[in-house]
């Protein structure tokens, strides 16, 4: 998809191959761009830093020594991207160090498009929420 006709730039962050090609099918099909995947937090974080996305769907069992929440935490000290959380699983450990981060949702895998696209819609365009919810 071409940036023009994109909605938003989008980082994928998975460890796992398959999950993260199947996610960039989702998110392209939706008419997002990813414009990075990153395999682990640091990657993650420097990949964040560089293009400076629009939203982030962050897997929190990363391989190494920083997960995805480690991941966000750094990224909040330079950034307030959007972050949608996958996980597989919805412990309240790691749903309360991710509340911490401001996170956009926080999904279970397996995921599919349309439990993706709500909060895609939401991470890429904070304010028109917000807009909709002082109307209300």
């Amino acid at each position: 998809m071409s940036a023009k006709n994109s909605k938003g730039s989008v980082i994928i962050v998975e460890d796992d191959m398959l999950l993260s090609l199947v996610q960039s099918r989702m998110i392209e099909k939706l008419g997002y761009d990813v414009v990075a995947k990153a395999v682990s937090g640091e990657d993650a974080v420097e990949k964040v830093r560089e293009l400076q996305p629009d939203a982030v769907v962050m897997d929190i069992s990363l391989k190494g020594p920083m997960d995805g929440i480690d991941a966000m935490e750094e990224i909040r000290t330079f950034s307030d991207v959007s972050v949608i959380y996958l996980s597989g699983n919805s412990d309240k450990q790691s749903l309360a160090r991710a509340r911490k981060t401001l996170f956009t949702e926080f999904l279970v895998k397996p995921i599919t498009a349309d439990q993706l696209a709500g909060p895609l819609e939401s991470a890429v365009n904070p304010k028109k929420d917000e807009m909709i919810n002082q109307a209300s």
